[in-house]
């Protein structure tokens, strides 16, 4: 795939992104690994790198994946590809905002919307915590809960996540110290 096909792939994917970064990431793994460009565990690890970095999600994604296969250059083109449509869509609603805002057409529009990108998102989720938690390959038909998960990875999940949740723990520093137990213990 040549660069300025990346570019028009990620236009399109900028272009039709509801639901920020997350559902991004979903069409994303759907166009990049469905179609052989880089495989699941490649992806998945973009992702956790893309995750980590400061910035949209969708954005550090679409860097990271240009960079990684033409340099620095595709990473600024890749990531000007999917962010000039929200910059042209921006550019065109900015003029018309006003009469547009209180339009019922509109507001049925995006109530329409928010199940579909609840849904994306999910699915993103979902597919970011099966790859993580979930050990597939080292998984035969006996059934046993320590063959089908990662039992450190589960117990870090766990962990973290209940930090997030129930204490006041800064995200940054959660972020930081799942760096530290991936480098450490995986």
């Amino acid at each position: 795939m040549t660069l300025l096909q990346l570019f028009f792939t990620f236009f399109l994917i900028g272009l039709f992104t509801i639901g920020g970064g997350q559902v991004a990431i979903t069409i994303m793994q759907q166009y990049l690994v469905d179609t052989g460009i880089i495989d699941s565990a490649e992806f998945f690890s973009m992702v956790a790198v893309s995750e980590s970095t400061p910035g949209p999600i969708g954005i550090n994604m679409a860097t990271y994946v240009g960079c990684k296969l033409y340099g620095v250059f595709g990473g600024v083109v890749i990531t000007f590809g999917t962010v000039l449509p929200s910059l042209i869509v921006i550019m065109l609603i900015a003029g018309y905002y006003e009469k547009i805002q209180k339009n019922n057409l509109v507001q049925s529009a995006f109530s329409a919307l928010r199940p579909g990108v609840t849904g994306l998102v999910a699915v993103a989720a979902w597919q970011i915590i099966a790859l993580a938690v979930v050990n597939v390959q080292g998984f035969t038909n006996s059934g046993s809960f320590s063959e089908l998960f990662d039992l450190k990875t589960l117990a870090a999940y766990l962990v973290f996540t209940a930090l997030l949740l129930f204490t006041k723990v800064n995200p940054i520093l959660v972020i930081a110290a799942g760096g530290v137990f991936g480098l450490v213990f995986l």
